[in-house]
């Protein structure tokens, strides 16, 4: 699978794209850096400015805010149970991903919305106080190298289910699971039915669409100028929010419901 979504890796960072990787990591509450950031990272100037336009949402607590007034609203599939024990690192990959893409999805929909001109007319962005970030150590990126062939083709496979974009955005998130190959062999059939008869499909949509509404609201907090690079980063970010994060919300939720009523 060619990656039409280059990035910078966390570990080949350097000056101030590290520092800046380092200040999302900290701001975010992850430990790791996003994919769509270290995207970003990949065109002269993007990083900076993005990041600077919408970290105060982050400050003020208005993406969390965002996001548990979403997170009591959306639409979370029925999937069959995925109880049992797995190995630590699968519960501290889906409550990383649960925070991260969920708060992410607010502050870049915000972004897009801005660079688009279509901030909500009115409506007053609410702050307050932050969600807790879990703390947990996530296992390394894997790549195709890294895992048995069966193991990334299973990836892919997932990677494929709610999402009809080609190319890809390859999610993260399957990539730090794919160490599990166990809880993924047990993860593919049950959200494959969900994919084939389109409840899956539904589900993304209909909560991308009433993140947005949200989102457009948020917008009217940004104050920045208009960078030189809007179309490109405006591009990028819309990619990201319409696939990558905009799949994996629903998705992660629905995968940590099904995993027990405790998280």
């Amino acid at each position: 699978m060619s990656d039409p979504f280059p990035a910078i890796t966390e570990a080949a960072a350097t000056g101030e794209t590290a520092a800046l990787f380092a200040d999302i990591r900290a701001t975010v509450g992850v430990r790791v850096v996003n994919l769509v950031w270290r995207h970003l990272a990949t065109f002269d100037g993007a990083l900076p400015w993005a990041w600077a336009a919408v970290k105060p949402l982050y400050l003020r607590g208005m993406a969390d805010r965002a996001a548990l007034r979403f997170r009591g609203a959306m639409i979370v599939p029925k999937v069959a149970s995925l109880a049992g024990d797995e190995p630590a690192s699968v519960e501290a990959v889906l409550a990383s991903y649960d925070h991260s893409n969920t708060i992410n999805l607010f502050a870049l929909g915000a972004l897009a919305a801005w660079l688009r001109d279509e901030a909500a007319l009115d409506g007053r962005p609410e702050e307050g106080e932050r969600l807790p970030a879990p703390d947990v150590e996530l296992p390394r990126l894997a790549s195709e190298a890294d895992v048995a062939p069966e193991t990334w083709q299973r990836v892919l496979r997932l990677n494929r289910f709610g999402d009809t974009s080609r190319p890809l955005i390859l999610a993260s998130m399957y990539r730090h699971l794919a160490h599990a190959p166990d809880f993924l062999a047990r993860l593919e059939p049950v959200l494959a039915p969900l994919h084939e008869d389109g409840t899956l499909g539904r589900a993304i949509v209909a909560n991308r669409e009433g993140a947005w509404e949200r989102s457009r609201v948020l917008a009217r907090a940004i104050a920045a100028d208009r960078p030189t690079a809007a179309r490109e980063i405006e591009t990028a970010v819309a990619s990201f929010l319409d696939h990558a994060i905009g799949k994996m919300v629903t998705i992660c939720r629905a995968v940590r419901t099904a995993r027990g009523p405790e998280r």
